[in-house]
């Protein structure tokens, strides 16, 4: 970008209440006001703090644009609200492209970034276009404005590298985010073992779980860093049939008693996870502590300190049985009502405010991460579908893609090697960043599965792997044998070496060795499994 560029200096802002635009004027140096609202933007430790004042208005949004042509060629790669959906990339510029919370532009001799630091009290997110680049911050109150009173609300720090001529796009990367994450945290060994869902998909028993553990259990030698074993959805009182319903979270006729099942998977040598839902229950509650009726159960208000009480006496519960792990998910569907590859610039697509007017969504959510972080013990943490921001430096483990596949390559594929690849630069500097499971079943080829698993267990991150124990060959208990000796070790960061022009990158650096694979391999194995659909 041309030297002129500066994040404190925009060239205009305006704020979008629940009843009007207001265009801003600059009063002094750093603060713009208007019809009784004011924000500041000023230098703190290498960023520019944005903060926003408005008595008495309901404030919805705020945005700041920076006018500039953008010097030489762009390929620009933005982050997701929460999890990847396949489609992360670098792609030129497009104007009405919604980057969340962070961008890089990548002009062929260094390459710049964008953003706002972890842990910001609003939804950011970033457009560029020919003429420059606009900045919003959401900070909404579910589906209305925030009402802030007397109260100033530190909205974002921002963020602008120019970046470093000769540096590599993944090392810009990781520098970048080490600038929004001042302190990441990270799992106390590496993240490797089992996870029962993309075989059993909610249907278990306390039975299988323990059989599953004996299996997990023999595959691994490392006594310093045993493996974990995850018990998904299925185990809570209201389940089955792969629901993913919620509390009460006590067990139910095939899961009698979780601390006792808990000690003997210690006994047989696993790390015992389970998995929960926090804002969805089917437990008869006060009316005040419902925001809405979902399926399954009615969603919790978490803006309500009697509900983060609860949910943290649930966490509590669970960490208390000895749990070594907490799978926690559906947090961000539950507080807005959408995926993340919907929301592009509207973050929330609930009508419900919450009950708590005087906080903004990010706030809130926030807070409920907080509670979790703090119920949870000694257990790390992974956030699924959780907001990688608002996760990043209180959760050990991010699940940065969404769901693989124990049915269908193709999924995969898709998901599973794009996440890894494109989110790969968050590991070690936002969290361990969990690209999901290798699911082995009869309906997925080996020959494409075990290249999955081979990049997973090099590539430093957590590798788990679901496997019913019953139809696993020889070959893939040795694959298996080997990639778990591999991740229990830590290991370099691995690198996408063709990501600038690949949103499924085939060549990769792992462990100091460039490996090349072939997602889409055409061979015999694969013409026996076409009915599975996976060339779709």
């Amino acid at each position: 970008m041309e030297a002129r560029f500066h994040i404190g200096d925009p060239d205009g802002m305006v704020i979008r209440t629940d009843e009007r635009w207001i265009q801003l004027k600059a009063e002094t140096a750093g603060r713009w006001t208007a019809l009784g609202v004011s924000a500041s933007l000023t230098a703190s430790g290498g960023a520019h703090a944005l903060e926003l004042e408005a008595p008495n208005e309901a404030v919805r949004l705020i945005k700041l644009r920076y006018t500039f042509k953008p010097d030489g060629h762009s390929l620009i790669l933005g982050d997701h609200w929460e999890r990847g959906y396949g489609d992360l990339e670098w792609r030129g510029i497009v104007p009405e492209r919604v980057l969340p919370w962070y961008f890089l532009r990548h002009d062929g001799r260094r390459t710049e970034g964008f953003g706002v630091k972890t842990g910001p009290n609003a939804f950011c997110h970033w457009q560029i276009d020919a003429d420059g680049v606009t900045f919003t911050a959401d900070v909404m109150n579910g589906s209305e404005g925030v009402r802030l009173g007397s109260r100033k609300l530190p909205v974002a720090e921002l963020l602008h590298d120019a970046g470093v001529e000769g540096d590599s796009a993944f090392a810009a990367a990781q520098r970048f985010c080490r600038l929004m994450c001042e302190n990441p945290i990270m799992p106390k060994q590496p993240v490797y073992g089992g996870n029962n869902w993309y075989y059993a998909y909610g249907n278990s028993s306390t039975e299988e779980i323990l059989a599953d553990s004996r299996f997990m259990s023999s595959l691994s030698s490392n006594a310093e860093n045993r493996p974990y074993m995850v018990i998904d959805d299925g185990w809570q009182l209201v389940s089955g049939g792969g629901a993913c319903n919620g509390g009460p979270w006590v067990g139910n006729a095939k899961f009698p008693d979780m601390e006792r099942l808990i000690g003997d998977m210690k006994e047989i040598g696993v790390k015992p996870g389970i998995w929960s839902r926090p804002l969805l229950t089917a437990e008869e509650v006060p009316a005040e502590w419902v925001r809405y009726a979902g399926s399954g159960g009615q969603v919790l208000d978490p803006s309500q300190p009697d509900v983060l009480q609860h949910i943290r006496a649930s966490v509590e519960t669970m960490a208390g049985w000895g749990i070594d792990l907490l799978k926690h998910d559906f947090t961000s569907f539950d507080l807005i009502g959408q995926w993340g590859f919907t929301m592009k610039s509207r973050p929330n697509a609930l009508q419900q405010p919450f009950r708590d007017r005087s906080r903004t969504t990010a706030e809130i959510t926030l807070a409920l991460y907080r509670t979790i972080a703090e119920a949870s013990g000694h257990a790390d943490i992974i956030g699924c579908n959780t907001f990688s921001h608002l996760s990043a430096g209180l959760f050990g483990i991010q699940r940065t893609g969404d769901d693989t596949s124990g049915k269908w390559w193709e999924r995969t594929r898709y998901m599973g090697v794009n996440t890894l690849a494109f989110r790969m630069h968050q590991h070690g500097t936002f969290y361990s960043h969990d690209a999901d499971c290798l699911g082995l079943t009869k309906d997925v080829p080996w020959s494409l599965n075990e290249q999955w698993l081979r990049v997973l267990a090099g590539s430093g991150t957590p590798l788990f792997v679901s496997a019913d124990p019953s139809i696993v060959t020889k070959e893939q208990e040795r694959a298996i044998r080997q990639a778990f000796e591999l991740a229990a070790q830590p290991l370099p960061v691995a690198e996408p070496l063709d990501w600038l022009h690949n949103t499924c990158p085939s060549r990769w650096l792992l462990n100091g060795q460039e490996t090349t694979f072939a997602w889409n391999d055409v061979n015999a194995e694969l013409l026996e499994e076409k009915d599975n659909g996976w060339w779709l």
